[in-house]
């Protein structure tokens, strides 16, 4: 596959939608091709499971269930969107892929990392990021974020001690898993995490 994957990671609160907006302009500017998608979601069959997913009405929704509706949206994801983008030579970049499951389902739902990262495989197909960045923030600041927005979705509205192991899943995953992972400094200023976050995506499209 000749197009570059990159995925955009973080906890809640980190800034990733806000530097993704930015991104989308710059490159625009430069008229450079990059596809941005999202997951969960990315396609209408995964944008539906999303809705699914984070509707605070869906109070019922188990652990095994919610990490299994993750995978079928990233499998669809793969199918419809990645693995065809690719392919064509094209770039993309991704607000979240596996590593936030793993996080999230993995260590946050204790599913177990392993656990998840097997319920993924099947639909993955063997695509891994050409590159992460990881948008790299302590947790008491990414709550303190969260809190400011009135709509909180499903996962946002989990308490304090849910997202701290969120948090910690995070920086034992980037040991465990440290290959293609990029930190990016999220306490700075959005000036300055928007020029470090395009220094590492320019350094792999080049």
């Amino acid at each position: 596959m000749d197009g570059k994957f990159i995925t955009i990671e973080g906890p809640d609160g980190s800034g990733k939608s806000t530097i993704i907006r930015q991104l989308k302009k710059h490159y625009s500017k430069k008229n450079v091709d990059i596809l941005f998608t999202r997951e969960p979601g990315g396609t209408q069959i995964g944008e539906e499971i999303r809705d699914i997913i984070l509707d605070k009405k869906n109070t019922m929704l188990g652990k095994e269930a919610e990490a299994l509706l993750y995978a079928a949206s990233r499998a669809q994801h793969i199918h419809e969107l990645i693995e065809p983008t690719l392919k064509a030579g094209k770039n993309i970049i991704s607000d979240r892929f596996l590593l936030s499951s793993l996080a999230y389902q993995g260590v946050g739902r204790d599913l177990g990392v392993e656990k998840v990262r097997e319920i993924n495989e099947f639909g993955l197909k063997g695509i891994e990021p050409d590159l992460i960045l990881f948008f790299y923030i302590d947790p008491e600041t990414t709550l303190k974020r969260k809190f400011r927005h009135s709509k909180e979705d499903r996962l946002e509205l989990e308490g304090n001690a849910f997202h701290n192991k969120v948090y910690n899943g995070y920086m034992e995953l980037m040991n465990k898993y440290p290959k293609n992972i990029k930190k990016i400094d999220a306490t700075q200023s959005i000036s300055q995490v928007k020029r470090q976050t395009i220094e590492a995506i320019d350094a792999v499209l080049k």
